[in-house]
């Protein structure tokens, strides 16, 4: 079975959104390696339609991070989406996830492969993860409060048990923190 797992950038605030905005002065050496060896397992990618919109129109020109840009642009990307239409994937190795998100990723994982990694998409991070199917969650705690911004969980969600799998502290104060689902 393939593990299914999603990184996010986070301020100590809990905001998840356009990390852009509060991560790049405490982006160091370290979290860069960790990067690295995550994108050398992952071999599929799930996002979400906001995100994939957002990403398609910068990642296929970018002019910078040239090993990210290499690796999302070549790597098997599937969009979850109900507004979206199969003609609407235009970035390379883009494909619409037709039928039900969990039945398909639980296909998905099935099949045989690396690492399935949910990437952009906030609210599709949260319902893999609400409903059994993510095997790890890693939030990457920058020493910063952002301030505004979206939050990985809100209100709604449920309460959820998990088990820290792994922690580390990086130079620059980053908290790197991988969960699991606690099976109960």
């Amino acid at each position: 079975m393939r593990k299914l797992t999603a990184g996010l950038f986070y301020s100590v605030d809990g905001v998840a959104e356009a990390p852009d905005q509060f991560q790049f002065d405490s982006f160091d050496d370290e979290l860069g390696q960790m990067l690295g060896g995550v994108m050398a397992e992952v071999d599929t990618v799930l996002m979400g339609r906001q995100g994939y919109e957002e990403w398609a129109g910068y990642w296929p020109n970018a002019g910078q991070d040239m090993d990210f840009a290499g690796f999302i642009n070549a790597v098997p990307k599937f969009v979850a989406s109900r507004s979206l239409k199969p003609s609407d994937m235009a970035w390379s190795h883009s494909t619409l996830i037709e039928g039900e998100l969990e039945a398909f990723v639980r296909e998905l994982k099935a099949q045989p492969g690396g690492t399935i990694s949910a990437m952009a998409g906030m609210s599709l991070v949260r319902q893999l993860l609400i409903s059994g199917l993510m095997d790890e969650l890693t939030l990457i705690m920058h020493p910063v409060i952002s301030g505004k911004g979206r939050r990985l969980f809100d209100a709604a969600t449920p309460t959820t048990r998990l088990s820290l799998v792994s922690s580390q502290q990086t130079s620059k104060g980053n908290v790197v923190l991988t969960y699991a689902k606690r099976a109960d």
